[in-house]
């Protein structure tokens, strides 16, 4: 071999040396890239009925940000709020417990006054000794933030959310606040930032929706570094029907309107069009999302959850119209029901190489299992006494650990009791009329044949409406917040 053979031998060689060492540094960053724990997005809508998303069946209102969610990802039948109404659904969510076993169980505000300096008082506030999911992802080293609506608990109780695992939240801490989309300030962390321009009249200059989601992208680029769990419980649909002119416009001339009787909330010129473009404008704001975290290239590490916290509003109230968009598909009841419509929510899940594509999933689940099911992805440690089971292997195809029954208690609304057992669906209606235990009337539905709940079958089936009534009392442990059971509530009077 001459000398340029050997020289071109030696450079050949160093090329190979160079390649490999790339590579190995390449497939080093793969590795490293994988063993950083998942993003967490998850998107709460507020009021968002089970058929109002295109891709659960809605002709009238378009969300294509969100139905390309679940064509990317996983579409959930059967999977339930942990309440008919808000500030409960929220507690359920945060700690993995159902309401028979949650701190609240219904809307409220605290009774000791501790609050009544605020503008607005905030909600029930969740005790100190409750862990939350935030909680949870914060020590596997998880930025954490809150953005939206609260509504367990203000500034400077047990509740407030920098207390209960955020590192940073931005939105409306009471509930309440929230029913106007054009507030005159929001807060972020506990610091009170005037929206100058608003007066909580129909129409303004910031819309608390597009806040929400300047801050949520801010979020993001700010830690897209390092793992984040983003809470964005929107504070859209619920009523006031407040949206701005570009998305009103797109549905004026497209959905009739006509007279009603209004009554609640601010009235809006054209209420069907105004509601259409506030789930239009949040679907959008979906859309930022994703796009921002396809754009930083996190999308493979970045599971993004999309539901609601309870079914769509009722009898026109604020101007709404379920009947007309069929919000409640099928199902039977809204808002504040324990009947299939008050509860059942729409749910879609994307994470890239976890979920299939176009998967659609009848698993049955609530939000008790969220808990579980993050803090799986985050590689957590649950908390001990959660009635919650990880969604994840639904979510990627494998067999799935099963629920021996949901169970649901609402001491409103005329105070409730549900339980799902397998496709039997078993309801108390208007327990508060009941003078004793003894008087409680248990309907029987099952939901295979009958998911509208029309045909109560109890009769035909004592022993499934006994199991179904043992498990009314074994599931629960009674509150003194929020008492239910007719003894119960006599009590609580007279302690009043």
């Amino acid at each position: 071999m001459n000398t340029l053979e050997h020289r071109s031998l030696r450079i050949i060689i160093m090329n190979m040396r160079k390649f490999t060492i790339f590579i190995l540094f390449f497939l080093l960053s793969i590795l490293i890239s994988n063993a950083r724990n998942p993003n967490i997005i998850f998107v709460l809508a507020d009021d968002l009925g089970y058929n109002e998303l295109g891709c659960y069946g809605q002709k009238w209102i378009k969300t294509p940000n969100i139905d390309k969610l679940a064509k990317e990802g996983i579409k959930f039948t059967q999977h339930y709020s942990g309440q008919a109404v808000c500030a409960p659904c929220r507690c359920i969510l945060m700690t993995g417990k159902h309401s028979g076993h949650a701190y609240i169980r219904d809307n409220g505000d605290p009774k000791d006054g501790s609050t009544k300096n605020f503008p607005f008082p905030g909600q029930n506030p969740i005790p100190d000794n409750e862990i939350t999911i935030a909680e949870i992802l914060k020590e596997e080293g998880y930025k954490t933030a809150a953005i939206g609506k609260w509504g367990l608990g203000h500034f400077g109780t047990s509740g407030d959310p920098n207390k209960q695992g955020f590192d940073f939240f931005y939105g409306y801490n009471c509930q309440r606040h929230a029913h106007n989309h054009y507030p005159k300030f929001l807060w972020r962390n506990s610091e009170k930032i005037e929206l100058v321009g608003n007066d909580r009249k129909l129409d303004g200059k910031i819309h608390s929706q597009d806040e929400f989601t300047k801050e949520a992208l801010s979020f993001i680029e700010k830690n897209q570094k390092d793992p984040f769990f983003l809470y964005l419980p929107y504070a859209i649909p619920h009523l006031s029907i407040q949206t701005t002119d570009k998305w009103l416009n797109m549905y004026k001339k497209i959905i009739p309107e006509e007279d009603y009787v209004h009554r609640g909330y601010l009235k809006h010129p054209f209420p069907r069009a105004g509601y259409a473009a506030m789930v239009t404008q949040m679907d959008d704001s979906v859309g930022q999302i994703v796009s921002l975290v396809d754009k930083l290239g996190l999308s493979k590490n970045t599971l993004i959850i999309f539901t609601s916290d309870n079914g769509p509003t009722f009898r026109r109230l604020g101007g709404s119209d379920s009947d007309f968009f069929k919000s409640a598909g099928v199902f039977k009841g809204l808002k504040g029901s324990l009947y299939e419509g008050g509860i059942r929510v729409p749910t879609v899940a994307k994470w890239p190489g976890k979920i299939n594509p176009g998967t659609t999933s009848d698993h049955i689940s609530a939000f008790w299992d969220w808990l579980p099911t993050l803090s799986e992805v985050a590689g957590g440690k649950n908390p001990k006494n959660i009635d919650g089971i990880s969604m994840m292997p639904a979510m990627k195809g494998i067999k799935q650990k099963k629920h021996d029954y949901l169970y649901w208690e609402f001491p409103s609304y005329g105070v409730q009791q549900a339980v799902r057992m397998g496709n039997w669906k078993g309801i108390r209606q208007k327990m508060s009329k009941a003078k004793n235990s003894a008087d409680l009337v248990t309907e029987l539905y099952n939901l295979e044949n009958d998911p509208g709940e029309s045909n109560n079958i109890a009769n035909k089936h004592p022993e499934i409406v006994r199991k179904i009534e043992s498990i009314m009392v074994e599931a629960r442990v009674p509150s003194e917040l929020f008492p239910l059971l007719p003894e119960e509530r006599q009590l609580a009077r007279k302690v009043k």
